[in-house]
């Protein structure tokens, strides 16, 4: 931001420029926006944002975000516990609920196996996945993680810590783009990628 703006608004857009996805252009844009909301709007804004991350928090049992002990998915009965779709980020589940079909429970990871960025199998919640499939009556577990290097490595990782307790692992057959992400397919892919999903 030019130097001729004030201070707090160059901080402002430097810490939207912080999000992901977001350039220093649209952090700007951003910065200008909240400029232009009234005094009340800014705070509820604000407010949101420090409500949001004093009360949200990992269910007790899959990891995903909420704001309970157990999150909504854990505690419907009417969910196949047996099976556990395993995902990198709460995002991932977002995509799977859209295409109505799964009607499994889930496991997040909070983050994939990469040595290059010091993220190690102790990092990321796999210990947790290990002691819900030895106290639990899981059947399956499935591989939803991203089709890339990180996601393939964290998937056989798992797998190969579930083979010996006799779970039957598989993996989606994704119709994506290798690289692709998942919060960006479509609901007719993802589909289709965990009903063609294979054994590994």
């Amino acid at each position: 931001m030019a130097e001729t703006n004030a201070l707090p608004l160059i901080e402002l857009a430097e810490q939207f420029a912080k999000l992901p996805g977001i350039g220093m252009k649209t952090a700007q844009r951003l910065a200008y926006f909240v400029m232009s909301m009234s005094k009340e709007e800014a705070k509820e804004f604000s407010e949101a944002i420090i409500r949001a991350h004093s009360t949200v928090h990992m269910c007790r049992i899959c990891q995903n975000l909420t704001d309970k002990e157990v999150c909504p998915i854990c505690d419907d009965t009417e969910r196949d516990k047996s099976t556990i779709c395993v995902v990198e980020s709460p995002k991932d589940i977002t995509a799977f609920e859209r295409t109505r079909e799964y009607k499994g429970v889930y496991h997040v990871l909070h983050g994939l196996i990469s040595p290059i960025n010091n993220v190690s199998p102790d990092d990321i919640k796999i210990k947790e996945l290990l002691e819900r499939v030895k106290n639990d009556e899981i059947l399956e577990v499935i591989m939803a993680t991203n089709p890339t290097v990180e996601g393939e490595a964290t998937a056989m990782y798992i797998s190969k810590l579930l083979k010996p307790l006799g779970i039957k692992v598989t993996r989606l057959a994704f119709g994506l783009p290798i690289g692709g992400i998942l919060e960006y397919a479509d609901e007719v892919t993802l589909f289709k990628a965990l009903e063609n999903r294979s054994e590994i």
